[in-house]
This record gives C-alpha cells, structure tokens and sequence, in this order.
C-alpha cells in the first residue's frame, strides 16, 4: 500500500510531522514485511482540529444522510474483504481462512447491524413534560487492539458514524493494515474530510496524546485492563467519557447433564480458535470432579487434534501468536503452571516440532488447576486452557466468579432451563449456553476489569451519544 507511511487525516493522506518509522512483523516468518509512520503529540492535534472543524456539520446531517453514507460505505467495504482478510493474515497471524471467512467478514456484519439499529433508533422523543434528545457527544478519540482488528475497529467507527460524531483512530501497531484500508474505503464512499481520521503509533505517545486532549469529548479503548486503566487516568482531568472493554479469564462450567465429553471438546476448540487470542475465550473450563478423568482425555484429544500451520495456507487450522512478546509472555506462563503443580496434560513449552520459525505455540491443556494458580488468574491469550474441577454447582457459580474479570461466561448442559439458571449467576457481561455465542446484534462489554459500557448494535450507538433533557416545552 502507497500509504503506509502516512496519516489519514481531514480527507487526505499526509506525511507524519516527525518522520519515524515501525517495522510490521509476519509472526509466521518473524521478518518485517512493511513499515509504518509513528506518530506523535503534534499529529494528534492536527487530526483533532480537524475533527472538530467537522463535527460542526456532520453533527446536523440527519439520519437518513447517515444511512446512505453507511450503506455507500458497506458496499465499498464488500469489494476489499479479500484485501483486509489478506492484510490481517500478514499483519497479526490469522490462517487466511479464518481472516476472510471471519474477521474481515466481521466488519461488513457490524455495518449491516449498525444500519438496522439507526433506521429504528428514536433520536427525539417527548416523555411526559420533557423532550428528550439523543446528541453526537463530540470528537471520539479510538484505540483499538491486535487480536480481531477489523471486529474492534468497526465497532467503534460504524457507531460513532452512525451518531454524527468525528473521530481520530489510532489502531495497533500490530495491525494497522486493515484499519488503513478501511481509511480508503470511507474516503471512496464519500465521508466528509475530518469526520475520519487515522494516526498510527505506540499507545504511550499517540494513546495517551488522544486520551489528555482537551478536544477529544469521549475516548473508546479496546485491549488490556492495563492499557485501559492507563487511558482512563489520563483521561480523568479532561472528564472525558471512557468506554472501554477490557481483559477476561472467561470460565466455562460444564454440568454435569450434559454429554461431557462433547462439551469438553467444543470448549478445547472454542478457547483456541484465533490461537486463542480472543478476550471473552473460555480459558477456566470448570467440570465436575468425579468426571475429571473423562474431561483430561476428552481434552487431550482435542487439542491434539488441532494443526498448527502456516497462517498463509487454506484450512482449519491455527497460527502464530502475534509478535515474540506475546510468545515469550506464553512461555512463562505455561512454564508457571508447571512450576505450580498443574497437570500437562499435552503441549508444553516451546514450538510445535514440524515448525522451526514463527511464533507458534502447541495447543496446551492443563489439568487439576485450582483457581489461585497463576494460570486460573492471568489471562495467557494463546492456546491454553485450564481445567478445574468442582464438587456442586455452588462451588462451580463461585469459582467463575473468583476473577478479577467478567467478560464473559459460558454454560454447557443438556437441559436449557438449568443452563439458563446458571448463566443467570455468572458476573459477566455476556453469558453463552453450549457454545452459542453472540452475534453483531448482541451487546458486548464486561463487569469489573473486564471494562464498562457496552459496543454492537443500539447499545453501540448510545456509547456515541448524549442525552438531553428540555423541560417546559410542553407548557401550554
């Protein structure tokens, strides 16, 4: 891409202020395949003055304008799916499988839905005495992670278009190719200069330029509890709005009435899909103890039923993990459980055999886990699970709970009205029964550490809104 090296900003790609420069890392190959421009302070209030130039007009475009920029938009999108599937393959390490059948897919659902929920969103309504209206809240400042880039991204920018706010983006510096396309696309579409804009860089220089500026009116944060409590302080002085969705150490109970063998399986394959780079993955796999013997084979073999492959080749499959500090990050971890007295039941340290370069990690069970071992605690985000066991169903409701995150809960039983009683008791902020998980219609955000406020669909669009109350008017 001709632009790599520059910034999206007020309708035009332009040089950075300062030049210097990121290499972008093949994890399979562990070679630099491109480079983009770091950004700086300075960057950031160039975009913001755009943005804010913009919201000045873009805010008064009516809804039906917003919906047939939206529609322009996904019709853009549909013809780069293959190139943003290809570049978040090279980018982050997805099989190229995955990347186009599910996370460049991903982004054209959040329009479809984004769509929906504008046409029958009620901007203006009276109640009782009052008018009561939704408004744009202003410039949004966005930060978005590595792990399903486009997914995190879109969530953020169709919404924020949707409500008549600007924005200024900064996505990872993992994965900046997709988000970069995406820039084209909206350009293509016809999005005014300055209502999007894009500065790449490393999140202590760009993140925290956005997250303290006085004209960004709400910061939007995806990634670690880390990252995300950094964000919110910097923001605190500005009393900026901060939605953020955050870290998670999902728990999955397994009941005892449902086909526990299956269940195990499912739960292995669920957790290590994207090499289980997914924040609401179920990692603490809770089964019962008297069926723990059956739960270790069953898992075993599953896992050792995943491939570990190429990320450029077709199939079902898993790939690197994105970079070597996540690899090095995996490493420890795993060794931890085994320093901790976990059971390996298969995986371990180091790469799979057939796989001498690239940032491959073996599909890794643990068993006999209790929950205040390291790996019961920390999110790994690699293919790694743990399983713990449970003697009631009490015990199991309070094990999931013990966890500084709720991002997410998953329940698998054979009878809908016990799982549904369960799922009910979990603290997270999105619970799925056998493996259903939620869709673009769904809200999706956590409890505790897991974040605040909620992305998709309506409840998408009211993150990007103010309310306001006008009293009086209905006074005869």
């Amino acid at each position: 891409m001709q632009n790599n090296l520059k910034f999206y900003i007020n309708g035009e790609w332009v040089d950075p202020i300062t030049p210097a420069s990121i290499d972008i890392i093949n994890p399979a190959t562990e070679q630099a395949f491109t480079q983009i421009s770091a950004g700086s302070a300075e960057d950031i209030d160039r975009a913001v003055i755009a943005a804010r130039v913009a919201f000045e007009s873009y805010s008064q475009w009516d809804v039906t304008q917003r919906i047939e920029l939206l529609e322009s938009i996904l019709e853009i999108y549909k013809t780069r799916c293959d190139d943003i599937a290809e570049a978040i393959s090279q980018e982050m390490g997805a099989p190229i499988t995955l990347a186009r059948g599910s996370q460049a897919l991903l982004g054209a659902n959040h329009l479809k839905t984004t769509i929906n929920s504008l046409r029958d969103f009620v901007f203006e309504a009276v109640e009782g005495d009052m008018i009561l209206r939704h408004e744009p809240i202003g410039v949004c400042g966005m930060i978005t992670p590595w792990n399903w880039p486009m997914n995190q991204v879109m969530v953020k920018v169709a919404p924020a278009l949707a409500a008549g706010c600007t924005m200024v983006l900064k996505p990872s510096e993992e994965s900046p190719l997709d988000a970069m396309i995406l820039a084209d696309v909206l350009h293509q579409a016809g999005v005014p200069a300055g209502v999007f804009n894009l500065v790449n860089g490393y999140g202590p220089v760009v993140g925290e330029a956005m997250s303290v500026h006085p004209g960004i009116d709400m910061m939007s944060f995806t990634g670690s509890t880390r990252g995300g409590i950094a964000v919110a302080k910097a923001a605190a002085d500005t009393v900026k709005r901060v939605g953020q969705e955050l870290g998670g150490k999902s728990a999955n109970i397994i009941l005892d009435d449902t086909d526990l063998a299956k269940a195990v399986a499912d739960g292995v394959d669920y957790c290590m899909n994207n090499s289980g780079q997914s924040c609401n993955a179920p990692t603490r796999m809770l089964v019962p103890n008297e069926n723990m013997n059956t739960a270790i084979n069953a898992a075993r073999a599953a896992a050792e039923n995943i491939n570990v492959d190429d990320p450029a080749r077709e199939g079902n499959h898993i790939g690197p993990v994105v970079n070597r500090n996540q690899f090095e990050k995996i490493q420890s971890l795993i060794q931890k459980g085994i320093d901790e007295g976990a059971t390996l039941v298969t995986g371990g340290t180091g790469r799979p055999d057939h796989l001498a370069t690239g940032y491959y990690v073996k599909p890794t069970v643990f068993a006999n886990v209790n929950n205040n071992m390291t790996i019961a605690r920390e999110e790994i985000f690699g293919p790694v699970i743990a399983i713990l066991g449970y003697d009631n169903e009490d015990q199991a409701v309070e094990i999931a709970n013990d966890s500084d995150y709720g991002l997410a809960g998953y329940v698998s039983s054979g009878n809908m009205e016990h799982a549904k009683a369960v799922a009910r008791k979990i603290r997270a902020g999105q619970v799925a029964i056998n493996y259903v998980g939620g869709t673009s219609d769904s809200p999706f955000g956590g409890y505790k550490q897991s974040g605040n406020g909620r992305e998709k669909s309506k409840w998408g669009l009211l993150e990007f809104l103010e309310l306001k109350a006008i009293t009086g008017s209905m006074a005869s």
